[in-house]
């Protein structure tokens, strides 16, 4: 089976899937201040990577072809739509794939994911359809003490994306982004419901696929200094036509909080956390 996509210089990439690999998608919209750290920390992990920019403004699009010409695993396309970025990845149902979904908030531990890789090409998964992983939802992040304040999961909710794609036969849209809505089609003996919680059978210190998940904090260098998290595309969609169009008519009220992030993300005791191994180089 062939995968087939194209990448910001119009050449089409044809990828044999011939055997276990692991695709990481991103999608990013103004990520500027944490979006080439979060790549080049799963590089190692991903056999592949796919950065899908909604439209950025800032400083993304220009960083995400920066790393697709430093490396031959990078590919990256500008997308009108959120629903566009599914598109990238449908093509690998069937196939001995895991899809990995990164957002530019999302900063896992490079060696912990190495170790982590290990595990999954001994097949140990094979048979879990989403597997979810350890995340601290970070309220402060201090880069010259390499510590971060902010709430673990559990108690919050995880919200790390690695699915097994060899489990699905397709799966076909409406799709909001890459791996949320539309239809997976299971092969038989497969469910939805084979949800693996890894962090909640492993602690913090311990874990090899951990997450620092940065949406409390400010995003992009067009992001105001007290910028608030950002709505997920969820919340958009759900909005009414006129709060829609308040919304576009009258960008500040974009400021709006995500109550959603608030309640999954904010739950249990607030910890300090040295996160040294998320940052084992100063990236600029």
């Amino acid at each position: 089976m062939l995968g087939i996509f194209g990448c910001h210089s119009g050449v089409v990439v044809l990828i044999k899937n011939e055997k276990m690999k692991i695709i990481g998608i991103f999608l990013v919209h103004n990520e500027d201040i944490f979006f080439r750290q979060a790549v080049l920390n799963v590089i190692d992990f991903c056999d592949q990577i796919l950065i899908a920019d909604h439209q950025s403004t800032d400083r993304t699009w220009e960083i995400a072809q920066e790393l697709s010409r430093a490396s031959t695993k990078i590919f990256c396309q500008r997308i009108k739509r959120t629903h566009d970025s599914h598109e990238m990845i449908k093509e690998y149902a069937g196939s001995d794939t895991w899809v990995f979904g990164v957002d530019g908030d999302e900063i896992y531990d490079p060696q912990g994911l190495i170790e982590f890789r290990k595990e999954i090409e001994t097949g140990i998964y094979d048979d879990w359809w989403i597997l979810f992983g350890n995340v601290l939802n970070c309220t402060s992040l201090d880069m010259k003490k390499k510590e971060a304040v902010g709430h673990l999961a559990p108690p919050c909710r995880s919200m790390t994306k690695l699915y097994n794609f060899r489990i699905i036969q397709r799966w076909d849209g409406p799709c909001l982004e890459r791996m949320l809505g539309g239809n997976p089609e299971f092969k038989n003996g497969y469910s939805a419901d084979l949800r693996l919680n890894l962090h909640e059978q492993i602690p913090w210190e311990k874990s090899k696929y951990r997450c620092l998940h940065t949406c409390f904090l400010r995003r992009s260098s067009k992001d105001p200094k007290n910028a608030i998290e950002r709505p997920n595309p969820a919340e958009l969609a759900s909005r009414s036509i006129f709060q829609k169009i308040k919304y576009g008519l009258f960008p500040y009220f974009n400021k709006e909080k995500s109550f959603w992030k608030k309640e999954k993300y904010l739950r249990g005791p607030k910890v300090t956390l040295d996160v040294t191994p998320f940052f084992p180089q100063k990236i600029s």
